[in-house]
């Protein structure tokens, strides 16, 4: 329940407790704050029951710390059935990165060689470029495809 109060919050919880309060107040309500958060844990468990008992059966093994998504996803992550074991270990973050990395690099170097390409064929202006003005081979007219309205 306390734990991130290190040594010194809790001393320093106790001397501020025995300043607001005083020393002859303070274990009545030392027992106060006790006998409250039994009764709130007790509240608690019998609710937990009750939603249990209300669930059934199928639900007998309902924890409600899964309701919390870290642990959730924790518990999912560790069963396996889904293999996701197998996906998280083949994935390979450096390794693919360096991959578009190559590619990018061979594209750039790629489209300075077919720049130099143009530049060395300025005698034949049609070699290496695409005329945009003609359509491309392959399409029958003005033929629009298909509209799908459940699609869009």
């Amino acid at each position: 329940m306390f734990n991130d109060i290190g040594p010194l919050e809790l001393v320093t919880l106790v001397v501020l407790a025995v300043l607001v309060f005083g020393p002859d107040k303070l274990p009545k309500v030392i027992q106060d704050v006790t006998r409250t958060i039994r009764k709130i844990r007790e509240f608690s468990e019998s609710a937990k029951q009750d939603i249990r008992n209300e669930l059934g059966p199928e639900f007998k093994d309902f924890e409600f710390e899964d309701l919390n998504p870290k642990t959730f996803l924790r518990k999912q992550l560790d069963n396996d059935d889904l293999g996701l074991k197998e996906i998280r270990n083949g994935f390979d973050l450096k390794k693919e990165m360096a991959e578009v990395t190559d590619a990018v690099h061979s594209h750039e170097s790629d489209a300075s060689s077919s720049a130099s390409q143009a530049s060395s064929s300025a005698s034949n202006p049609s070699a290496g470029r695409v005329d945009m003005t003609k359509k491309p081979q392959g399409s029958d007219g003005d033929e629009r495809p298909p509209f799908d309205a459940d699609a869009t």
